[in-house]
């Protein structure tokens, strides 16, 4: 490896230099093992993938987002000239890039959705290059800000989707648990499996209703909140009558926060009596109606209140399947089970790919408490019917 210090170095600044200027690469690669040529190629491969996905995000962006992109996809694209080089002749024909970088691709060109950029930031930071001699230091440096600057892009969709896709999760995940909960527990007591089926049904339909009136309210209340908190244009109106011996305006500027310096400026400007060389900076802007809502995350109440209720019915209709289809029984309580399992790594692999982390624990954390809940459900659901009975 010593002999492609100098390479490495050239490349330390984003230098692209052909295979062959400054040495030959065909002959210097007789040198290394097989294992290392396979490493690069597909190190290659990969590098390719990940500047084809951001080439395709960047066709449904536009501006700022579209540039961030293009410049995202030509820095991978210097990466992809020093494995070249590395390479050199052993290049060979093109690799198929790794599951994760077709599965990033596959999603690019289908969705371009926050949930492809999520996912490439959890690749971002995986890079392997800091554990491997060779690549160069501005390789690293780069995959480390790229994590950072596909964050960044993130969490632009995350806030688009964070009210309605915060009550999709918990909808789902409560009809999941709620209605396996009620059949468990049910069925452990000992009747009979078309009472297990009424209670199941009940159970959707109280708690998907329950779900979205309490989602309305909440979203609903929790806007109001934050409506009440924007100023009124009362001082545009009311400024002109005010007494200027005892004007009371500043009060309202120095309970929005500003210093007293800037309040009285403030004053005289809505008061007309501003005729002087101040600071500009006391001047602020006027107090117009915002453009948009500022508080985007909290969602609209109606879409949490129809979310709740659609995704909490999705997942409590999930455990009664089995007794739908005439199931009964420990074979019926088994196979509700497996496929509220199934549910649960899924939503909880979609919450783990949104937030940037392992998919794989996070679905497995939801697995835990969701079977964990039903369990113990299926335990009192025994001792209930042992004493009833």
């Amino acid at each position: 490896m010593s002999q492609h210090a100098p390479s490495n170095q050239n490349h330390a600044h984003g230098d692209a230099r052909p295979a062959g200027s400054g040495h030959t690469p065909a002959a210097s690669m007789t040198e290394h093992k097989p294992a290392d040529i396979r490493r690069w190629r597909q190190y290659l491969a990969d590098e390719r993938a990940e500047a084809r996905v951001y080439r395709e995000l960047a066709q449904n962006r536009s501006g700022e987002e579209r540039a961030i992109l293009l410049a995202l996809a030509e820095a991978e694209g210097r990466h992809e000239a020093h494995w070249l080089q590395l390479l050199g002749e052993h290049a060979g024909r093109p690799r198929p890039a790794s599951l994760r970088s077709q599965l990033l691709g596959f999603l690019a060109r289908h969705f371009g959705s926050v949930f492809v950029l999520a996912l490439a930031q959890r690749a971002e930071s995986r890079s392997p290059y800091a554990n491997d001699p060779s690549a160069t230091p501005a390789m690293v440096a780069d995959e480390q800000i790229h994590e950072e600057v596909v964050r960044g892009l993130a969490t632009r969709g995350r806030n688009r989707l964070a009210g309605s896709f915060r009550a999709a999760v918990f909808g789902a995940n409560d009809g999941l648990v709620s209605n396996l909960s009620l059949v468990m527990g049910m069925a452990a007591s000992g009747v009979g499996s078309s009472v297990v089926l009424l209670s199941g049904v009940a159970g959707l339909l109280a708690g998907a209703l329950s779900m979205g009136a309490g989602e309305f309210i909440s979203v609903r209340s929790q806007r109001e909140l934050l409506a009440a908190t924007r100023p009124t244009q009362i001082t545009l109106a009311a400024a002109p009558s005010l007494d200027i011996e005892h004007n009371e305006l500043v009060l309202v500027y120095l309970a929005r926060g500003m210093s007293r310096e800037a309040a009285e400026h403030r004053v005289a400007e809505r008061m007309g009596l501003l005729d002087c060389d101040c600071d500009p900076s006391l001047s602020l802007q006027p107090e117009l109606p915002e453009a948009e809502d500022q508080h985007e995350a909290v969602g609209t109440a109606w879409g949490a209140a129809a979310s709740s209720f659609c995704f909490f019915a999705s997942g409590a209709i999930i455990p009664i399947i089995p007794f739908v289809l005439g199931m009964t029984g420990i074979g019926a309580l088994v196979v509700s089970a497996g496929l509220v399992g199934i549910a649960l790594l899924l939503t909880g692999g979609v919450v783990g790919l949104l937030s940037g982390t392992s998919p794989v624990t996070r679905g497995l954390r939801q697995l835990a408490i969701g079977l964990g809940a039903a369990a113990v459900t299926y335990l009192l659901g025994l001792v209930f019917g042992a004493v009833v009975g």
